[in-house]
């Protein structure tokens, strides 16, 4: 079966969510990376649910991101708080925020994914977690400062 590019646009994005997913996840049970990548391969990509289906993943993505979020964590959260405020330590900001700033840290600093797209992938996440906020436009502005740091060459 080919996919097409709008499929194959989805599973990516869809990765990228599961990814911010995974990492919150992670963060607040302390299971191993492996345990909760195994958990969402099972349980998330593709299953299907009373409440509707979910959207099958790039695995191959997801698998990047976490495991590099994982790798590359202290690198990516240094990077993360040069990019916030000083008053606004990683510590301080949101949970999902945090993961999401590891996943999309993970895949502009370790990837060749173009920083506009990672950028616009994520500050959807975002939008979608906190559709009534500015949390979007927060999220816009580090990962932008991020992308500059991470890939000056893009810009």
């Amino acid at each position: 079966m080919t996919l097409s590019g709008n499929q194959i646009r989805k599973m990516k994005s869809a990765a990228r969510l599961y990814a911010v997913q995974a990492l919150f996840q992670m963060e607040h049970s302390r299971q191993t990376v492996e345990a909760v990548m195994a958990e969402f391969s099972e349980h998330r990509f593709g299953a299907s649910y009373e409440e509707g289906d979910m959207q099958d993943g790039d695995s191959a993505l997801f698998a990047t991101l976490m495991e590099n979020a994982v790798s590359y964590q202290a690198a990516i959260d240094q990077m993360t708080d040069r990019a916030l405020v000083a008053k606004w330590p990683l510590g301080r900001i949101d949970p999902t925020l945090r993961a999401l700033f590891r996943a999309a840290g993970a895949e502009m600093s370790q990837t060749d994914t173009p920083p506009k797209v990672v950028i616009s992938e994520f500050v959807d996440i975002a939008a979608a977690f906190h559709p009534e906020g500015k949390e979007a436009s927060f999220v816009n502005a580090v990962l932008d400062h991020m992308a500059r740091e991470a890939r000056p060459e893009a810009f």
